[in-house]
């Protein structure tokens, strides 16, 4: 009977939030992707990229690697005015309304860059490397697999609530 490894596990876990981030964006107009259900609320447009910044930054931080928002010129190519070492916490309503000016199709190309680096880099680990201690600021000290498993946990709610946005603007726009 085959073994499966716990970073095999993460890995189905990251494609599992790959293949949910390009059902939402599948198909979304420019329009869809910057709209918003309340005046307050996120877009899907933050939402995407909130949670590809997150796992670019978050894995950079554990691989010891420069963020492909940065050493891949992604950046420049989504134009964003929030800097380049914005992640999205702690931005405003109206901060989180100027990630725009980026279609479906560059957010998704972000997304997938991280994603292929993610998983690439992910497979290479073996099993006992996931006790790594990453972060000992909090008690007890994070892990390396703590870390992924947040990372996984963070983009799961954000990709749940871009596909909750997708489908509230679409049944208002009937």
């Amino acid at each position: 009977m085959p073994t499966i490894s716990a970073t095999d596990i993460l890995v189905d876990a990251f494609t599992r939030v790959s293949e949910s981030v390009h059902r939402v964006l599948n198909g979304l107009t420019d329009d869809e992707l910057t709209a918003r259900v309340d005046p307050g609320a996120n877009t899907i447009a933050w939402l995407i990229w909130h949670l590809t910044r997150v796992q670019d930054d978050h894995l950079a931080g554990v691989a010891g690697t420069e963020q492909l928002y940065t050493a891949s010129g992604w950046y420049e190519r989504l134009g964003l005015a929030s800097g380049p070492r914005a992640t999205g916490y702690g931005m405003s309503a109206e901060e989180v309304g100027a990630v725009s000016g980026f279609t479906p199709g560059q957010i998704g190309a972000y997304f997938e860059a991280v994603h292929e680096q993610t998983v690439g880099w992910v497979r290479l680990l073996e099993d006992e490397q996931l006790d790594r201690v990453v972060d000992d600021a909090y008690d007890p000290p994070v892990t390396l697999a703590a870390r992924l498993v947040s990372v996984i946990n963070d983009a799961t709610q954000h990709v749940g609530q871009a596909a909750f946005v997708r489908g509230s603007i679409r049944r208002q726009n009937g």
